[in-house]
């Protein structure tokens, strides 16, 4: 199907989004999210041949967030990627890092040391190096079992308050003890979780990528369950900024026609969801400070590029600070640079550190002992980059109401 791709006419020039653009202040290879978004979009309608430099766009959304005109700049760059990659297959490379639900998949029987032993020994690397995803990179260990497998066999208490948790691949697959953290959390409140086996990857890699039909079909397989719960009146949430975001935002854009009049592709961030239940009394938090050595009472806070983009304030460091004691200093330092998939790439690695590098100077310099972020990725490359642990926001409040008991 053709790609309906919108007007760039909008675009005024200002160079607000070159400026907040952190891969062109990294690179000088990369022309820019004017050039390479709207500028450029006027000769690929005229048929003329793609700009080099578009794979160097990393879909961080800043560029979005910085346009006066409401142009949706990455839109346009992911659809040029598209375009350009039917024309001329990814790289094997992009595939891997595009397919990671799949690829946990086809791996599901091996045991998780044998897999975590054969993806990061040294000869391994060298090997994926080769392949282009480079040696230096922070590639994440799997879990044991995935966070699916473990929510099976724990207990939920039997209630009339249901929500549905969409759990996106990187909790599922590597970081399943948040997922656990944020079902615990939800069961204080009152709630069952329910996690349907339905729920595919929503697509994201897949674009970034290049593989758009790839997305497509994961688009439609999603759309249809959410659906579902729309019908039945049970919230749907999600603790990963990037999934919310392709859910709100992109799939509306990159697939129209698959949208379902009336029906809304909106995940609820699990963040403000966790505070509204605190408003209405059904979640109580805290009310005395605890024990630094057990839970760590100053944590400095990175608001991933994806929840920005989304426009809905900052609910993951608000449901931080309504902790008794707790301090916690907003970074804003900028992107990290892993952007998903994009730091992984043996040319990209080094931009990406380059991008994230005010980041990992802030927290390093923090006298917090702990960073905390929604992102899956943000906090593999804050480790990284830092030295410093990164917990997701629930993972610290779970700690945080255990230890107050």
């Amino acid at each position: 199907m053709a790609l309906k791709h919108p007007n760039p006419d909008a675009c005024i020039a200002c160079t607000t989004c070159v400026v907040q653009c952190p891969v062109a202040q990294a690179t000088t290879n990369f022309l820019g999210p004017r050039m390479i978004g709207p500028a450029y979009e006027r000769f690929r309608l005229l048929g003329l041949a793609e700009e080099e430099s578009l794979h160097y766009c990393a879909n961080c959304k800043n560029c979005d967030i910085a346009c006066p005109q409401g142009v949706p700049i990455s839109s346009l760059n992911m659809m040029a990627r598209a375009e350009q990659c039917r024309k001329k297959r990814p790289p094997l490379r992009d595939w891997i890092l595009g397919h990671g639900e799949l690829m946990a998949k086809l791996l599901r029987y091996v045991p998780a040391k044998l897999k975590n032993f054969g993806m990061l020994n040294p000869v391994t690397r060298f090997a994926l190096d080769k392949l282009g995803i480079s040696a230096k990179a922070p590639m994440p260990a799997f879990a044991e079992k995935s966070f699916r497998q473990q929510l099976k066999k724990i207990w939920q208490p039997h209630t009339n308050k249901y929500v549905v948790l969409f759990p996106g691949c990187y909790l599922d697959v590597y970081d399943p003890q948040t997922g656990l953290d944020l079902v615990w959390v939800l069961n204080q409140a009152g709630y069952h979780v329910i996690v349907p086996e339905e729920f595919v990857c929503c697509g994201l890699p897949m674009v970034a990528n290049g593989f758009w039909d790839d997305a497509r079909a994961n688009a439609k397989k999603n759309i249809a369950e959410l659906q579902r719960w729309r019908k039945e009146g049970i919230p749907v949430i999600t603790g990963c900024p990037s999934c919310a975001l392709m859910f709100s935002s992109d799939l509306p854009e990159y697939y129209p026609d698959l949208m379902i009049d009336g029906v809304s592709t909106t995940l609820l961030d699990a963040q403000a969801f966790l505070l509204d239940c605190v408003d209405k009394g059904e979640l109580r938090l805290p009310e005395k400070t605890v024990d630094s050595s057990v839970v760590p009472s100053e944590l400095i806070y990175h608001a991933p590029c994806h929840l920005r983009a989304q426009g809905n304030g900052l609910p993951g460091l608000d449901l931080l600070r309504s902790l008794p004691g707790m301090h916690v200093s907003n970074a804003d330092a900028g992107c990290c640079g892993i952007s998903g998939s994009y730091g992984f790439k043996k040319e990209k690695y080094p931009i990406g550190m380059q991008v994230g590098s005010a980041l990992f100077d802030a927290v390093r310099k923090s006298p917090a002992p702990v960073a905390a972020s929604e992102c899956g990725t943000c906090r593999v490359q804050i480790k990284h980059g830092s030295g410093k642990d990164c917990l997701h926001p629930v993972s610290v409040l779970r700690r945080w109401m255990e230890a107050a008991r």
